[in-house]
């Protein structure tokens, strides 16, 4: 049989304080202001307070507050025995926590819960009333969250998007107290920008970034944009009027940044992604230079969706736009480019050291190379091995110069990325690309 404890005892309490840290809690009492009016209270009506805890942490979930699991490991251990709390729900929100609660009202061991206008003591029908108020506070603390929901889906039934509004738009309260997305106009047109580089001058992420740097360009809180933050703008369907909440999308009544075919163009530009850029093979991109600012080529994989929803690759060469940003120096295909230099073979300049080395290889390897140039030209050229042990520079005919560079033409029009690559090394002449237009320099 439990034995209670019996009010005309000696109480000793634990004065138990909370705030949520949720903003639906932000106008309650502050945990300063419920000491001090419990401190105030137990003075008046001289009640033993043994300790005091505090805690910032929301009681909708069983369990999880750390400071109350202290306060209740306290009556159990019988360090006090009652609990002085401003109100029913600074002790629960939840079943759990308040099934706890009167369970060590039961055993015994929890004699007294006083707040700062009720009692609650050991007996059926003040743990009833109790029970009533912590579920009451339950009951209101769900509306509430069902209430916020059903605002929200009803916020995005009428076109306006709920959080804070991408960089390129800004919040606007107005004066019903809605709530509205309108245009920045300090940051909207450099956000445009964004989209129009990637989509139509094939800017790279790290571009955009450093141009972005060299205009100072700042958020709304002032620091510079990250790299992250950039893709995750270019990829964002608010910027054309759409945009998804939960697991459903919805039209915008805002004003678009950008048309969706914009988007879309960009979207294909971000297939592949930056990381993988760098680990292509782009032969071309030793040999050239911008023929318009002088700067360097670089190279990137495009991908184009057709009618019949075939997506084809094929790969750009274009300035890197690294020494002057807005160079007009338009892209050219890879497939463009080696048509170009085969035009140049009679008069480029070729390592033959190094071209001879390489072939010598390849005449050991690959026996298709037998039928198109080995036939041909191994009875005139008289191969030798390259690597005598002799030191001497090597001689070589017109026969074996010309032969070498059919075997560039062949890798050129044949060869893998990697094959390229390599071959091109033995290129020493050096062209400059103007007007999608390869000159030899």
């Amino acid at each position: 049989m439990k034995k209670h404890i019996q009010l005309d005892q000696n109480i000793a309490y634990c004065l138990y304080v909370r705030k949520s840290s949720e903003s639906d809690e932000r106008q309650a009492m502050s945990i300063d202001g419920q000491l001090k009016e419990m401190q105030l209270l137990a003075k008046r009506e001289k009640l033993n307070i043994t300790e005091t805890i505090t805690e910032s942490h929301s009681a909708k979930e069983s369990g999880q507050r750390p400071e109350f699991n202290k306060l209740l490991l306290g009556v159990t251990e019988g360090r006090y025995n009652s609990i002085l709390t401003w109100a029913p729900d600074r002790l629960s929100r939840n079943a759990g926590d308040l099934g706890r609660i009167v369970d060590l009202m039961d055993q015994g061991k929890l004699a007294h819960i006083k707040t700062y206008s009720q009692s609650f003591s050991d007996n059926p029908n003040e743990k009833f009333l109790l029970m009533i108020l912590c579920s009451q506070a339950k009951l209101e603390n769900d509306n509430r969250g069902v209430n916020v929901k059903r605002g929200l889906r009803n916020k995005c039934e009428i076109g306006i998007r709920p959080g804070v509004a991408p960089i390129g738009y800004r919040n606007v309260l107005k004066e019903n107290r809605i709530s509205t997305v309108e245009l920045d106009p300090e940051r909207a047109p450099v956000i445009k920008q964004i989209f129009n580089k990637v989509a139509y001058q094939g800017f790279s992420g790290r571009m955009i970034k450093k141009w972005l740097d060299d205009i100072s360009f700042t958020t709304k809180n002032g620091y510079k944009m990250a790299l992250s933050k950039i893709y995750v703008a270019l990829e964002n369907p608010f910027y054309y009027g759409e945009f998804r909440y939960g697991d459903k999308w919805y039209k915008g009544t805002y004003e678009p940044l950008i048309t969706k075919p914009l988007f879309e163009k960009v979207q294909i530009q971000l297939q592949v992604a930056p990381r993988q850029w760098n680990k292509q093979l782009f032969p071309f991109k030793k040999i050239c230079i911008c023929g318009s600012c002088g700067g360097s080529v670089t190279a990137e994989i495009k991908y184009r969706r057709t009618k019949a929803n075939i997506v084809n690759s094929h790969i750009y060469y274009h300035c890197n736009r690294i020494r002057k940003y807005d160079c007009p120096e338009p892209y050219i295909t890879e497939q463009e480019l080696i048509k170009q230099l085969i035009s140049h073979l009679p008069k480029i300049k070729l390592s033959t050291s190094y071209l001879m080395q390489e072939f010598e290889v390849e005449v050991k390897r690959l026996q298709h190379l037998k039928a198109t140039v080995i036939d041909e030209y191994i009875p005139r050229a008289e191969i030798t091995p390259h690597n005598t042990g002799d030191q001497s520079p090597r001689i070589y005919t017109q026969t074996q110069k010309d032969m070498l560079k059919e075997y560039l033409l062949h890798v050129l029009q044949f060869g893998t990325p990697e094959e390229r690559v390599k071959i091109l090394k033995g290129v020493t002449s050096k062209f400059n690309l103007s007007d999608r237009q390869l000159n030899l320099q």
